[in-house]
């Protein structure tokens, strides 16, 4: 309680100098601004790198997926025999182990018929692979010849071929010279990996892909039985199987994408660089106008000292100001971000939303910042020595 009122006391000292000049100060808070934004766009940007990038296997009906050892995300999956989906079934708790085709290919968007890639997916359609909706109601269309379900929120100029699905038409396009026919739409999303992707029975897969054999699969799916541990049935198969095949948990997958993007993709890295170039800017305005208006006001502080006022309070001022600058070039930095935001998810189908986690952490950061800066402008101030400034 003697803390709260001796501050209610105290001069706000470190306010008074930051608004006396106020375009300074409107210049600290601009870049201070800034600086956050560029936090909050390559941490966002980060965020659905990994979002985009794992909704297709967050939504995997499957306890364990086997994969080819040469795999190192969706978009790169190499094949590896069918023949382990039924050695896998010899494995105590292992409920069911189906099969799964994934693929890039080359189409021509039924909009406006420019050629783009795709990514195609096929499974069973009397084994629903995915835990979602709009796929599972549709299973029955796929399995008609040359049918497959598009994803609405592909990126590209798909609105008016979307309108015309949803209105219960049937649209047809080309892949590599085949007739298909688009019959339903579902909702997963374009990625930094694909712009789009279609989902199709194994049978229309194989199809469109006539030199691929039906043995050479991309995923196995394993369902578990209800009192086994996936854990250790996972460590069961991968002992069992031969080396060809890598096992993992579906919690493991996932986290194996995310790797992927993490540490052997450079867009991880530049995201993550980007965010401390942001930091790194931050602190150098920052400490600009510390140090400019430390120098300007240095014969005043030297004043403080000779009246008997420590280092300790002269330096609490210039934090002062630095948790100022922190807090007030936060709010525009947040407002700006939530802005460009909705313009990039509007623009790429990318999964950029604002969390209170992720404020909560470009505010530390903000504060952090400026009291780095803060300590770097207070050298000065320390060693000031009154009869050198009169």
């Amino acid at each position: 309680m003697g803390l709260i009122k001796q501050l209610r006391r105290r001069t706000p000292l470190g306010w008074l100098q930051l608004s006396h000049e106020k375009s300074r100060l409107l210049v600290a808070l601009s870049g201070i601004a800034f600086a956050d934004v560029l936090m909050f766009m390559q941490m966002g940007f980060q965020t659905a790198l990994y979002d985009s990038n794992t909704r297709l296997h967050r939504s995997l009906q499957a306890d364990i997926v086997l994969t080819s050892p040469q795999a190192r995300s969706m978009q790169n999956m190499p094949t590896f025999s069918r023949r382990r989906l039924y050695q896998a079934m010899d494995i105590p708790g292992v409920y069911s182990a189906e099969a799964m085709y994934v693929n890039n290919i080359i189409w021509k968007n039924p909009q406006t018929r420019r050629q783009t890639s795709v990514q195609v997916i096929g499974f069973n359609p009397d084994k629903p692979a995915f835990d979602l909706p709009d796929v599972n109601q549709q299973l029955q269309l796929i399995k008609l010849p040359d049918t497959v379900l598009f994803d609405r929120n592909a990126r590209g100029d798909y609105q008016k071929a979307i309108a015309q699905i949803d209105q219960g038409k049937k649209l047809t396009t080309e892949i590599d010279g085949r007739t298909i026919t688009i019959s339903g739409l579902f909702t997963v999303g374009a990625s930094f990996g694909s712009d789009g992707s279609l989902m199709t029975s194994d049978q229309n897969f194989l199809r469109l892909f006539s030199r691929r054999p039906a043995s050479s699969i991309s995923l196995g799916l394993i369902k578990v039985k209800p009192d086994y541990d996936p854990k250790q049935v996972a460590i069961a198969l991968q002992a069992y199987l031969r080396d060809d095949v890598s096992v993992m948990t579906h919690a493991e997958f996932i986290e194996f994408e995310n790797n992927f993007w993490r540490t052997n993709s450079p867009i991880g890295f530049i995201f993550s660089l980007g965010v401390s170039m942001g930091f790194a800017v931050g602190v150098i305005l920052v400490y600009q106008v510390l140090s400019t208006d430390v120098n300007a006001h240095v014969r005043e502080y030297a004043t403080f000292k000779a009246l008997g006022y420590r280092n300790y309070y002269l330096l609490s001022v210039v934090f002062e100001q630095t948790l100022i600058l922190a807090a007030l070039g936060f709010i525009p930095g947040v407002v700006v971000s939530l802005g460009l935001y909705q313009m990039t998810r509007t623009a790429t189908n990318l999964p950029m939303y604002m969390t209170a986690i992720r404020g909560l952490h470009v505010l530390i950061l903000t504060i952090f910042m400026c009291s780095i800066s803060g300590a770097i402008a207070t050298r000065k101030l320390r060693s000031a020595d009154p009869a050198d400034m009169f």
